[in-house]
């Protein structure tokens, strides 16, 4: 172990001395001048005593980034302390999103909850907490020149970060069965989640939306707009916010973070969008529709996407592999909307009119209500061939639009296709189809049930 350094050590001796002092005048400023409990106050305010004493009372609370006492205050199981830096990056926000000065929440006994502040002290640009997690020499030095006394409290105070006994869920916590398998007639193909409150995120998030809506800076780029003159700023609004109290009377019951935002979180608006038909066309004088589903702008967006990232050459790993099943599954998504909506919206019939010159497997992909009046065309449509030839007009497809910036020829179509015909939504839809003619045959052929 290295020497510890005078001047660091001084730094950090003279904020916990300047912490405990502030804390014991707060108190005697409430006293008479006369009383004698000035001296009690002052003894044990003395770093040794109260941090002795800080060690002892930190069992009470415990550190979190993710809570369940939001989901329900009498609720008894695991809280978790995950930084940010420990968890798996990803593309969505999330938890992972938030900054190295991220704000650590914490529960337990409101009695003891100084001794976080102790641990939330700052000195140059590192709290208490993370000193003593990263086992600073110089923190460890300012608490005592003993070093077994030293490592005891640090010891100690780092257990706040850890859960309280085993991993364990609780009654009144919410549970949730996460299908993870093929079969959800088989127990092991779910796994139990036990969902915790995001409480470190929420808070971020809390403190960005106030400062939006009630900022200074806001209120200047809001007026600025109302008066039509320039302002540099940027005005965000946030419609249909709602606002959702916890712990009723008693933030405090649920977590430190809830109580500084007096109960109060955001919770933005999570509606299912509003469907504005327009009017589709039918497709004449074309005979393929993939020219105009690319040209949509959300499919344009995600063949970009996928473009960027292959001609990026990243390396042949599984991170790799996953991202870019994850771009091309965001382009069948939309190729499979696109074929839905015109499936469920055009009068079934439209692929046999004159003017329509699709070739005739995308007739049948796209026009499945015509089987219900054209038993040829049904015949044709049960005889199965045409998914391949979906499969392989849409590979050639994606390779048109990745050529000429990456050397994409037969393999990678192949590719294409085998991705679509696996497309869990594009083989559910299919089979659907597949059973409501078997339902609907007997009625379309004349048949008798």
């Amino acid at each position: 172990m290295s020497n510890p350094s005078p001047e660091r050590k001084a730094l950090f001796s003279a904020a916990i001395n300047a912490f405990l002092m502030q804390r014991c005048q707060d108190k005697r400023d409430k006293l008479p001048p006369d009383d004698p409990r000035h001296e009690a106050l002052l003894a044990q305010h003395a770093p040794p005593v109260w941090l002795e004493d800080a060690a002892r009372r930190v069992m009470q609370i415990q550190a979190v980034t993710h809570t369940l006492k939001a989901i329900h205050p009498e609720a008894r199981g695991t809280n978790l302390y995950c930084p940010p830096q420990t968890l798996s990056p990803r593309t969505e926000v999330g938890s992972h999103s938030l900054t190295a000065g991220f704000s650590g929440d914490v529960v337990g006994n409101a009695a003891a909850l100084d001794v976080y502040k102790f641990l939330k002290i700052q000195v140059d640009g590192l709290s208490v907490l993370d000193g003593l997690r990263g086992g600073d020499v110089d923190l460890l030095a300012a608490l005592s020149h003993d070093p077994q006394q030293a490592e005891a409290w640090r010891a100690a105070f780092v257990s706040i970060t850890l859960p309280r006994g085993d991993a364990a869920t609780h009654g009144k916590a919410k549970q949730l069965y996460w299908l993870v398998g093929d079969d959800p007639q088989r127990n092991d193909d779910f796994h139990l989640l036990a969902p915790l409150y995001a409480s470190s995120l929420a808070h971020a998030v809390y403190r960005t939306i106030d400062e939006d809506r009630f900022g200074d800076a806001a209120k200047a780029a809001r007026t600025a707009r109302r008066e039509r003159s320039e302002h540099p700023g940027v005005v965000r609004e946030y419609p249909q916010l709602a606002v959702q109290k916890l712990g009723g009377t008693k933030p405090q019951n649920v977590s430190q973070l809830n109580s500084e935002r007096r109960g109060n979180n955001y919770l933005l608006a999570s509606l299912p969008p509003t469907w504005k038909s327009h009017d589709l066309k039918i497709p004449h004088h074309v005979e393929s529709i993939f020219p105009i589903f690319g040209r949509l702008p959300e499919v344009r967006r995600r063949v970009i996407a996928l473009r960027r990232f292959l001609l990026s050459d990243p390396d042949p790993t599984i991170e790799t592999r996953d991202r870019r099943d994850y771009e091309i599954e965001g382009v069948i998504d939309e190729l499979v909307a696109f074929a839905a909506e015109r499936q469920s919206l055009l009068t079934p019939g439209w692929s046999a009119a004159p003017a329509c010159d699709l070739a005739e497997p995308e007739k049948l992909w796209l026009d499945p209500g015509r089987m219900a009046s054209d038993a040829e065309f049904r015949a044709s449509w049960r005889w199965m061939d045409w998914p391949d030839e979906i499969g392989k007009r849409f590979g050639n497809w994606l390779n048109g639009q990745l050529s000429g910036h990456l050397p994409v020829g037969d393999i990678e179509q192949r590719f294409w296709a085998d991705e679509l015909s696996v497309d869990p939504e594009w083989a559910a839809r299919m089979d659907r189809q597949r059973k409501k003619i078997s339902r609907d045959e007997p009625m379309a052929s004349g048949g008798h049930q």
